[in-house]
């Protein structure tokens, strides 16, 4: 079986759905479409998101939705945290954040969407029973895109409960095109093969294995469908086609050194050990981690017996059984280093990462004392996953001890804010009441300046509203009238007379033209302040009704802090716990890998202890035929 479905699209678009997550209808390529963020809360779970990292991402959201800071994007949030708990395999709670949502009434193709990636996810954590629950509610509302992936996915599962008549039936229905079309073809033929339909599997295992291949993931694909033509028709007894499809196969792929072997026997089973020798002997000097090299080394050997030549046949033999000791030796030490820590340790250290995360992969190998034995160990999924724990496990240790040294700073942080309430609070309340710049004397001022508005515009008095150029003329026209009062009746200071009056008519007439004006303003002003001593008494209030409020306030936090240094205590030495039980998971998958390969050289060790065996007794049994000739 093989499989395009990869994890980062699921959880991306599944993130991407969540912007028409409770549309009543939403046309295709809703998803696409660029969406508004009116929460900045939510906005900054999304920034997380975006950076690949998910647990800020997942528990910024999770303490905005406890604060109902989110309530624009509720239900998008909701279906986001749902994605970024699959993204850590999360299967359950996703599913019934799904399940809750579409209970509120998600459009049909949200619904199945969000069936369908929890289908895909499932199915990549190897849950098949619970894949097969989702992928069954998923109706006719999905786009042809993803119709498609749906019908892949049925095929995966069927196989995976050895339902390969099942897995046929479903595949025979998808499109042939580009795409998924190769993947298709590949697994129909695997499929029809497995229920025993071998020509029918064989025909579409054909047409795959002569394709033209643009891509280096195409030329694999195509490379694996020759090698199981090759098998499938080994195991029939069909050598010359098994050499026509293993033939196709390149020589520096994956599948080589199957292919390799496989032609060999094919040559060997049409009685043509010589030709066999060819790929037998070029494969045997290949890395000897790889089970098919190890049986070149032997199958060599056996050809070179067939032809007959018996000492080029037990040297070979006798090479074979020392490279298999030494590579049991070194099987010894990469799985003494594995159980030592070695490896999780290299591993960890060599891939370093910020945060937890399901899309983390391995990139760098640690230093082992045989690093060939780490390739197939590493490749498998069932380690992938194990260690993905394990490193998850770590993080979350070292968010906890994170968070044990936070606590103590907030335990000062709060003594700090206990004192500066304690020290300020009162001073300010204090100068609020009794200063010159207090609410009291800031109330009596206002209650001053409506009684004299008030007198102003009774009065009609329009020097006071006048600007400092003309108070200042007013006040010189004052000193003027006080000096030609003194003066008396002086004949002489007529003219000067005169002109005080002008200049005081002029300047009066200026005032009573501003007046109306001025006092529209002054009212305008006189208003805002008192909308501005209204808000400084609210905020009096807030202070007085904080220092009865805040002791009780940092009472709470004072408890809290030992509370979740409870917990965080409590926590702590179940997640080492869990994390040591867990590297001894990944240990032991490892160990077994290389176990397993130490029971294959046990077997191939025997298999050339015995056909060295046999021929030591056909050299004696020649030996004595000679030598009774002899005595004849």
């Amino acid at each position: 079986m093989h499989s395009r479905f990869s994890l980062r699209p699921a959880l991306t678009r599944l993130a991407a759905v969540a912007a028409m997550a409770l549309a009543a209808a939403a046309p295709a390529g809703a998803a696409d479409l660029p969406r508004v963020v009116q929460d900045p809360h939510y906005g900054d779970g999304l920034f997380y998101f975006f950076q690949d990292r998910y647990f800020t991402s997942l528990t910024t959201l999770m303490v905005s939705q406890h604060f109902e800071r989110l309530p624009q994007h509720a239900d998008e949030a909701e279906i986001l945290r749902g994605g970024l708990l699959l993204s850590y395999g999360l299967h359950r709670e996703a599913g019934r954040i799904f399940e809750q949502l579409i209970e509120k009434g998600a459009a049909p193709a949200v619904r199945d969407r969000a069936w369908f990636y929890l289908a895909k996810i499932r199915y990549q954590r190897g849950f098949v029973v619970e894949a097969q629950a989702a992928l069954d509610r998923v109706e006719t509302h999905l786009p042809p895109e993803l119709d498609e992936e749906r019908g892949l996915l049925k095929a995966y599962l069927a196989m995976a409960r050895a339902d390969y008549a099942g897995a046929a039936a479903a595949l025979q229905g998808l499109p042939l095109k580009d795409g998924a079309g190769p993947y298709v073809r590949y697994n129909l033929g695997v499929a029809l093969i497995k229920s025993g339909d071998t020509a029918g599997g064989s025909v579409w295992l054909d047409e795959l294995g002569r394709a033209p291949a643009t891509t280096e993931e195409l030329r694999s694909l195509r490379d694996k469908a020759n090698v199981a033509l090759g098998f499938a028709a080994l195991q029939e007894q069909r050598a010359e086609p098994a050499r026509t499809y293993l033939e196709r196969v390149r020589l520096s792929s994956p599948q080589a050194n199957k292919a390799l072997l496989g032609f060999g026997w094919a040559a060997a089973a049409l009685d043509s050990p010589r030709l066999a020798l060819v790929p037998w002997t070029e494969l045997s000097q290949r890395d000897a981690s790889d089970a098919a090299v190890l049986e070149a080394k032997i199958a060599v050997a056996y050809a070179y017996a067939e032809l007959g030549a018996w000492g080029q046949s037990l040297q070979r033999y006798q090479e074979a059984i020392e490279t298999f000791e030494r590579e049991n030796t070194a099987l010894d030490e990469s799985i003494a280093a594995i159980r030592a820590g070695r490896l999780v340790d290299g591993l960890m250290a060599h891939n370093p990462g910020e945060e937890m995360g399901w899309f983390w992969s391995l990139r760098e190998l640690p230093e082992m004392p045989h690093a060939g034995h780490l390739a197939q160990v590493l490749a498998g999924h069932e380690f992938q996953e194990a260690f993905k724990n394990y490193r998850d496990l770590r993080f979350l240790e070292n968010n906890l001890q994170d968070w044990q040294g936070k606590l103590g700073a907030f335990d000062d942080m709060l003594a700090h804010r206990r004192q500066a309430y304690a020290e300020r609070l009162p001073k300010i309340l204090e100068s609020a009441r009794h200063s010159e710049n207090g609410q009291a004397a800031l109330e009596r001022r206002r209650d001053e300046l409506a009684a004299e508005l008030a007198r102003v515009e009774a009065d009609a008095d329009a020097g006071a509203f006048g600007d400092a150029k003309q108070r200042e003329l007013l006040a010189r026209l004052a000193r003027v009238r006080d000096a030609l009062e003194r003066a008396g009746s002086d004949p002489e200071l007529d003219p000067a007379r005169e002109r005080y009056r002008l200049a005081a008519g002029v300047l009066n007439w200026q005032l009573a033209q501003d007046f109306p004006v001025r006092l529209w303003e002054a009212k305008k002003a006189f208003g805002s302040l008192g909308g501005e001593l209204a808000e400084a008494r609210r905020r009096g209030a807030a202070l007085e009704q904080a220092q009865r409020d805040e002791p009780a306030r940092f009472d709470r936090f004072g408890a809290r802090i030992p509370e979740l240094g409870q917990r965080i205590a409590a926590l702590m030495p179940r997640v080492v716990a869990l994390r040591g039980e867990q590297q001894q998971v990944v240990e032991a998958l490892a160990a077994a890998e290389l176990l397993r390969q130490k029971e294959r050289l046990a077997v191939y060790t025997t298999q050339a202890r015995f056909a060295v065996a046999q021929l030591y007794d056909h050299a004696k049994l020649k030996q004595e035929e000679s030598h009774d000739a002899a005595t004849k």
